[in-house]
């Protein structure tokens, strides 16, 4: 397990680059701060600076190594390196409310963002003009689109929103897209076909698929987990779960799903014979204990002791002390994660290593 303080200001969200030497990520500003491994150490190569509100999302393409970025000013922007510099390229998304999410597809040729104006913009590159153009998802969607995610197919482009709903659309741009094959979510996929549409009773705040693409998962405000399998005829598995709202959740294996959110601690979760059951929590620090002290002691220095209890109490049992805000693979994919990297209001980046926690587990199993 690595942990890294980046300041005291929230990390919004956060993305790696393909060797993990690299992470973007944003202190719930404007900007976005690139740092640069040295050893135990952070230096920081590179600020973006582009937008004009808060940076809502990241996303960094491992194969071509550019970076999409959107913000609340309802803009997105791909970014470059050209020698030591970024240079960003406007994208025209014709939306007019704030972007609040952003992911590449697989194949890094179109990126898809979600906003507030109840809408999918998908975006590819334009050789002719040289620009990034936008087609829109916009039905049946009611409210703010809060999370999306890729099929592995790079056609399918799953939909959490506020408006109590997670949906599956076709994303096919047959401009740079060859002709999907069937899949077990359906037949036809032309742009804006709506695949499945799946009621929650909380607001969506992540989907994910999972390696195969035929499951998907998404966590909502009303403290739930939910999975829905469509190899077995679209089931739907709902937990209930004693925590508070997760805000994002993501498959280590094809059984394996962790979520975390406000409770600040990474969950584990396993799907197997259509049951969905909590595992445990990855997050395994101790409590924290504080000294004894004499009462003698207690009276001569209370002073000083009650700003040391004080600050003790407001402790966490966690290694994050605010709500986890992303979640992304350090190491591994999909369907075998090793490595796992969370940030949060914190200012904390933490690396989990979940072979070593793996055998925790195990043992208190």
């Amino acid at each position: 397990m690595e942990i890294h303080n980046f300041g005291v200001d929230p990390i919004t969200c956060h993305a790696w680059n393909n060797d993990r030497t690299q992470i973007a990520l944003s202190p719930n500003s404007n900007e976005v701060h690139i740092y640069k491994r040295d050893g135990d150490r952070w230096a920081c190569r590179n600020v973006l600076s582009q937008h004009d509100l808060r940076v809502t999302s990241i996303d960094w393409a491992p194969n071509t190594n550019r970076i999409v970025t959107c913000s609340a000013d309802r803009n997105a922007y791909v970014w470059t390196k050209v020698e030591d510099k970024w240079k960003p390229t406007l994208v025209l998304l014709r939306i007019n409310r704030a972007a609040t999410c952003v992911r590449w597809s697989p194949n890094e040729t179109k990126f898809a963002v979600g906003c507030g104006a109840r809408l999918i913009s998908v975006c590819f590159f334009e050789e002719e003009n040289d620009w990034w153009l936008s087609k829109h998802i916009k039905k049946p969607i009611h409210s703010t689109v809060t999370s999306i995610d890729w099929h592995p197919n790079n056609v399918l482009l799953a939909c959490g929103s506020t408006d109590f709903k997670t949906r599956v659309f076709s994303a096919y741009i047959k401009e740079i897209d060859t002709k999907p094959d069937p899949t077990v979510w359906g037949f036809k996929m032309p742009l804006g076909h709506l695949m499945a549409e799946f009621p929650n009773s909380g607001w969506v705040h992540c989907v994910s698929f999972s390696a195969d693409g035929s499951k998907l998962a998404w966590v909502s405000h009303d403290s739930t987990v939910t999975i829905c399998d469509a190899e077995q005829n679209m089931a739907i598995i709902t937990v209930k779960t004693q925590f508070l709202p997760f805000l994002t959740c993501a498959w280590i294996s094809n059984t394996s799903l962790i979520a975390a959110g406000h409770d600040c601690c990474p969950m584990l979760y396993q799907y197997e014979s259509m049951k969905l059951t909590f595992s445990s929590k990855i997050d395994k620090s101790q409590k924290r204990e504080v000294d004894g002290f004499s009462a003698m002691r207690k009276f001569r220095d209370m002073d000083k002791r009650a700003i040391v209890e004080n600050s003790v109490d407001t402790l966490l049992d966690t290694i994050h002390q605010n709500a986890i805000t992303s979640l992304t693979i350090y190491a591994g994919t999909k369907s075998n994660t090793t490595k796992l990297c969370t940030t949060g209001m914190d200012g904390k980046m933490v690396i989990w290593n979940l072979k070593a926690l793996g055998e925790v587990i195990r043992n208190e199993m």
